[in-house]
């Protein structure tokens, strides 16, 4: 059993839209690793897309944001703000993910202060690379 927050217990998300099942590791206000596992029971894939169902290229963007989030939130910095995004350049889909399987989940910030911060995510699938982004966030008070 790992001694690392839950991510419902720093992240203001809930069901259906809480991204991150596990927290792997996490060095507060610098980087995490995550996981989310996908079932096949997920809302969105009745209609994305009926008979292949993919996760939607958007939704490993937002998993990454609510990881990166959680190495924020942790930070005491960070305490009583809400990570929201600024901004999403450079993004890459390389692989379709499909029920069954682990979005094994990367943020580490270049950059992080009291108005928001800078970094990059990778999101892979048993190594291989399934989703890049370079995402910027703004904290505001909760």
């Amino acid at each position: 059993m790992s001694d690392l927050p839950t991510p419902e217990s720093l992240l203001p998300h809930r069901e259906p839209f809480l991204l991150v099942d596990e927290l792997t590791e996490l060095v507060p206000g610098e980087s995490v690793k995550g996981i989310w596992h996908i079932t096949g029971d997920e809302y969105f894939f009745p209609g994305h897309f009926p008979g292949r169902p993919t996760l939607p290229g958007v939704l490993m963007v937002e998993a990454l944001a609510q990881a990166g989030a959680c190495a924020a939130l942790v930070d005491e910095r960070f305490k009583g703000r809400i990570p929201l995004f600024g901004g999403v350049n450079n993004v890459k889909f390389r692989r379709q993910v499909v029920p069954g399987e682990t979005l094994e989940l990367e943020v580490t910030f270049a950059k992080i202060g009291s108005r928001g911060g800078r970094g990059q995510g990778t999101a892979t699938v048993n190594g291989e690379v399934a989703c890049t982004a370079e995402l910027m966030v703004v904290l505001v008070e909760a």
